[in-house]
């Protein structure tokens, strides 16, 4: 879900804020348009200011991506680790770590494809954080998944590689589709997802209802 465009224009405006009314802006160019399309141009225009003075405040497209991603990803690492808890084993761990999430995305949803942006330069400085990060979350999926599993009895490692990649693609489309469905709150998806776990909990294996 875009934030809507604030053509709000800079004058009288301290420099704080008007450096976060780009990254703002910024960050919903990134977002739905990936970096290789993003336009320096049409993230000034969105905020009411003029390239020269959005490249004298962040830098260049590398920088300004770089300045977007970092309180992304750190909010998101945050809201992973809090809901993880001291060691994830609990039941409702992945509801818990999934409305952690929602909740960061909120109102910022398109900021998720900040982070997980496919169009980044490969071997740039904006594609190194990048991967730093997906490092960093998926080190806690992989620790988070094996803790279940463990507690659940399984210690196969080949289980827990295998689940650690479902629960990152799980999440990825279940962010998309939340994206698409702009009225659903970050409970309302962790309900709905509670609904969705609860059902494919009584799934045979050969996929019907036990």
């Amino acid at each position: 879900m875009a934030t809507p465009s604030a053509r709000a224009g800079t004058k009288g405006v301290p420099r704080h804020h008007r450096r976060q009314q780009m990254l703002d802006a910024a960050t919903e160019e990134f977002g739905t348009r990936g970096y290789a399309a993003a336009s320096l141009p049409a993230i000034a225009a969105r905020v009411g200011v003029t390239k020269t003075l959005l490249h004298q405040y962040c830098g260049t497209k590398e920088d300004l991506y770089i300045a977007c991603l970092v309180p992304v990803a750190d909010r998101l690492l945050d809201a992973i680790r809090t809901a993880m808890g001291p060691d994830g084993t609990a039941p409702d761990t992945p509801l818990r770590v999934l409305h952690g999430i929602f909740a960061a995305l909120e109102g910022q949803r398109e900021a998720w494809f900040v982070l997980y942006d496919t169009t980044l330069p490969p071997g740039g400085e904006a594609a190194r954080r990048a991967a730093e990060y997906w490092s960093a979350i998926d080190r806690l999926a992989a620790g988070g998944t094996a803790e279940l599993l463990r507690a659940a009895g399984s210690d196969d490692p080949l289980d827990a590689d295998a689940l650690k990649y479902v629960w990152r693609d799980l999440v990825a489309t279940l962010v998309r589709w939340w994206v698409k469905h702009p009225e659903q709150t970050p409970r309302a998806m962790t309900q709905r997802c509670a609904r969705l776990f609860a059902a494919a909990a009584t799934l045979t294996p050969d996929g019907r209802p036990g």
